[in-house]
């Protein structure tokens, strides 16, 4: 059995405690989508991803890492996250059908983490200036070496007070940050719901139909 799921058509009590059905803006204010659902983990109810549902992809959805979300400043009980559009095409199509397997799972997201390695954007805490390293700033290494350097990673935490967002960077491998508290009360009373029903939300989730979207009133 797959070891992460979604909540599907599972509804919470009290319907101002669910982020699905907000907007998620990018990079300049520029509208990405709607959170659609969440991927979690079944052990702890901890949230890995939050899945867009926009207008424009192809693929018409795409994952977020959890750690990569803030509230917007803008947009109230909406989110914002370090990307533009171009960026998110340039992911790898999202498969609902892929949790089912943990082992098809574990490739996608191997795929999905050596992108956001690969075209690194880092924003220091509480500003939107990039510190993206320019080509002359990074070092002349091999590929070879540059894919072992998890500092490639986007977005992603250093030592000198980056967002939570993202992967480790610390490391030699890139991880994904699942430690997605502190994002603002309504993520974190949303993520306290979730790890107090994780149980009777697996179990409902299961028997929900694949695709089932969620649409926020109004």
């Amino acid at each position: 059995m797959a070891q992460i799921g979604m909540l599907r058509g599972y509804r919470f009590a009290d319907a101002a405690e669910d982020i699905r059905g907000s907007k998620l803006y990018g990079l300049n204010d520029e509208k990405l989508g709607k959170i659609d659902d969440v991927i979690f983990d079944h052990s702890t109810g901890l949230i890995r991803y939050v899945v867009i549902d926009t207008g424009w992809l192809t693929t018409k959805k795409f994952i977020v890492p959890a750690g990569s979300l803030r509230p917007s400043t803008e947009h109230k009980d909406d989110f914002t996250v370090d990307l533009n559009k171009q960026q998110v095409e340039s992911l790898p199509p999202y498969d609902e059908l892929k949790l089912e397997s943990d082992e098809q799972w574990a490739e996608y997201e191997g795929r999905y983490r050596s992108k956001w390695e690969a075209d690194p954007v880092m924003h220091r805490l509480g500003t939107d200036r990039n510190i993206t390293p320019t080509t002359e700033q990074m070092p002349q290494n091999p590929p070879s070496a540059r894919a072992a350097d998890a500092s490639a990673a986007m977005p992603m935490k250093d030592t000198d007070a980056l967002d939570t967002a993202g992967f480790a960077a610390s490391t030699d491998t890139v991880e994904i940050d699942v430690s997605a508290v502190g994002i603002g009360p309504r993520w974190d009373t949303f993520q306290n719901r979730l790890r107090e029903r994780r149980k009777e939300v697996i179990g409902a989730s299961s028997d929900q139909p694949r695709d089932q979207s969620y649409r926020k009133a109004g």
